[in-house]
């Protein structure tokens, strides 16, 4: 019987030679972030290079550290171990890290280790780079801001936690993210009944 439905072959034993620079389209946004941060990167080598040791277990290299946390940033993922899972089988990742594709993926605490560091003495030096070169090519705008609605919701449940106990006791104001109300005013959780 003839019929127009596709076959579901299965994959067969064969292996393909291709280059993983093949797979990312010409125009895609991440090529020209890549570069950027590539470059950025060169400029911060000797910073780096001073932050290790010469003895000891090689550690995450820092530069796929910095890009992944940027990745983690551009494509909203919500933790190190989502994205140390995706680094299996996301080629795009693959291909911006400089990894190739029989590269065994971070190990997650490795990764959160090594990339605390990271943040004490380098992440924000290498960010606002990456924002500055952005910025030179006119795709950052002051008109808006987008954040994930995940990211959003996470921080709004960081409020609504309650200590054990004391049901109706609300949880200590963070300074550095204070409650809002509804009107954009800040109020103190102490006041509120």
């Amino acid at each position: 019987m003839y019929t127009m439905r596709g076959a579901d072959e299965k994959q067969g034993g064969v292996v393909w030679v291709i280059s993983m620079e093949h797979g990312v389209p010409a125009e895609h946004p991440l090529r020209r972030i890549r570069d950027s941060t590539d470059r950025v990167l060169k400029e911060l080598s000797p910073v780096l290079d001073a932050m290790y040791g010469k003895v000891g277990r090689p550690a995450v290299p820092p530069e796929r550290l910095l890009k992944s946390m940027l990745l983690m940033a551009l494509y909203t993922v919500r933790s190190e171990r989502l994205f140390c899972g995706q680094l299996a089988y996301n080629l795009l990742f693959r291909w911006f890290l400089n990894m190739d594709i029989a590269s065994d993926p971070f190990d997650a605490s490795t990764f959160s280790k090594d990339r605390d560091r990271l943040l004490e003495h380098v992440a924000g030096q290498f960010f606002r780079q990456v924002v500055a070169a952005a910025r030179s090519w006119g795709v950052m705008s002051d008109d808006h801001f987008t954040v994930g609605d995940t990211l959003i919701e996470a921080w709004t449940l960081l409020k609504s936690f309650k200590a054990k106990g004391r049901p109706d006791a609300a949880p200590p104001d963070d300074p550095g993210n204070p409650t809002v109300d509804v009107h954009g005013e800040e109020r103190s959780n102490d006041t509120h009944e």
